[in-house]
């Protein structure tokens, strides 16, 4: 069976990839770094050629969504980043049916169905209810925080030196323990539901950002 993993080229598609090639399963990436719309037509087609599941680990807002304020720090144009998902999630169910892909898998952010919709969260409810309603079997996974995230979330939280990041309770779950369940997920039969990961020691964001930059 051929698995396509859709990735904007980092870390989490590669050790996906090489847990769906450890199931025996061959696996090809369909790598974006500046979102799917950045591919044609063909570049697609070609590489869902003879593909059965496509992971889409696309859920990350590119920082060209969004500006830079004075005030508030990184402000995201949450209309457009809505759109932008919807358009490329579209895009690619559509891709897929024409390739006679049968399961998609999506990764998403654990707490979605209990947010505020506003933002990132608005955006993924947003792509969680297009994947749902469409024909493609799919399975979605909500992940908590990644402790490989850590720094990424520290930068994009900086403003004038400060690092500025909620007390919020979280449990950061390790990278590969979320490739490894992506992986198994696309092997498997699709859910047509949602399942959530986590990891099992409860912290605070805050306390957690400044252990990993320390």
């Amino acid at each position: 069976m051929k698995v396509v993993v859709r990735d904007d080229a980092g870390l989490l598609g590669v050790e996906t990839a090489l847990w769906v090639r450890d199931h025996g399963h061959e696996v090809e990436m369909l790598s974006a770094p500046h979102g799917l719309d950045s591919l044609t037509g063909e570049e697609i087609t070609e590489a869902l050629h003879g593909c059965s599941v496509v992971i889409d680990l696309s859920c990350q807002p590119s920082l060209a969504i969004g500006t830079l304020t004075e005030d508030q720090g990184f402000v995201i144009d949450e209309e457009e980043l809505v759109e932008s998902w919807l358009r490329s999630t579209r895009r690619l169910l559509q891709a897929e049916t024409a390739a006679g892909v049968t399961h998609h898998v999506s990764l998403s952010v654990a707490g979605v169905g209990r947010a505020v919709n506003m933002g990132v969260f608005r955006a993924l409810q947003a792509q969680e209810s297009l994947i749902q309603q469409s024909a493609m079997a799919y399975s979605i996974l909500r992940s908590t925080q990644t402790f490989e995230s850590a720094e990424d979330m520290a930068a994009a939280s900086t403003e004038d030196w400060i690092v500025w990041v909620p007390p919020v309770e979280v449990r950061p779950v390790a990278l590969p323990d979320v490739a490894m369940l992506l992986a198994h997920t696309a092997v498997s039969r699709p859910r047509i539901g949602v399942r959530e990961i986590a990891g099992p020691e409860k912290t605070r964001l805050d306390i957690f950002v400044r252990a990993a930059l320390r």
